[in-house]
């Protein structure tokens, strides 16, 4: 009963390393990187920045995405963009404030 404990956390944990990114955490900021992963279905991106961090970002419904100055969608948003991002450290999470796509 024991061992079964164990395989099943192991499994557990395996599980959800295998499925994420590494990803770091950073202070409150702005940043500038290239979008390394978009996941549509859950309104997030992963940017790495200059200095090898990547930043995992879930949009909120205040988020302010932007190309050329005018307001875009975030289908806008495409792995290999260069981007600037105003984000606000909350707790362990990143919640980007305004991103936008640089030519």
């Amino acid at each position: 009963m024991k061992m079964l404990k164990v395989l099943g956390l192991a499994s557990v944990l395996f599980m959800i390393t295998a499925c994420g990114e590494n990803t770091d955490a950073v202070e409150s900021g702005t940043y500038t990187g290239k979008v390394k992963k978009v996941e549509a279905e859950k309104t997030e991106i992963y940017v790495e920045t200059k200095d090898d961090k990547t930043l995992e970002l879930y949009f909120t419904d205040e988020t302010e995405l932007t190309k050329e100055g005018k307001t875009v969608e975030f289908s806008a948003l495409e792995k290999g963009q260069n981007v600037e991002v105003t984000l606000e450290k909350v707790g362990k999470r990143l919640d980007p404030i305004t991103v936008k796509i640089l030519k």
